[in-house]
């Protein structure tokens, strides 16, 4: 059974980082593609960043340069490091994969940003 379990969230100030963290069982980070999502309550669920199985990253526009989506080494983990944050980061941070056509979620991770 595929289990995604994000942390790291919080609250700072704009122009502060946080790095989320995202533990993976059931499925390798290393041999997979992963990706973070964000969703603001009432609107879509959107796409940040994705790493896939050979490692290559891509990320959104609206974070590149800012945000960067990475393996752990020696975890089954994936990590976004995020540096000069803005208020219009603020959302609920989402650990993804999938896995034989099914999708996979973690619970979440709340991020805050104040101006």
């Amino acid at each position: 059974q595929v289990q995604l379990v994000e942390s790291g969230g919080g609250l700072v100030q704009a122009g502060g980082s946080l790095r989320l963290s995202c533990v993976a069982s059931g499925i390798s980070v290393s041999l997979n593609a992963m990706a973070w999502y964000r969703q603001v309550p009432g609107k879509q669920r959107e796409w940040v960043a994705t790493i896939t199985s050979t490692g290559n990253t891509v990320h959104a526009d609206s974070v590149k340069g800012r945000f960067t989506i990475s393996r752990g080494s020696t975890k089954n983990s994936m990590y976004l490091q995020m540096n000069l944050l803005k208020p219009e980061d603020t959302a609920i941070y989402y650990c993804n994969t999938a896995l034989f056509s099914r999708n996979y979620w973690g619970q979440g991770t709340q991020v805050t940003v104040s101006s």
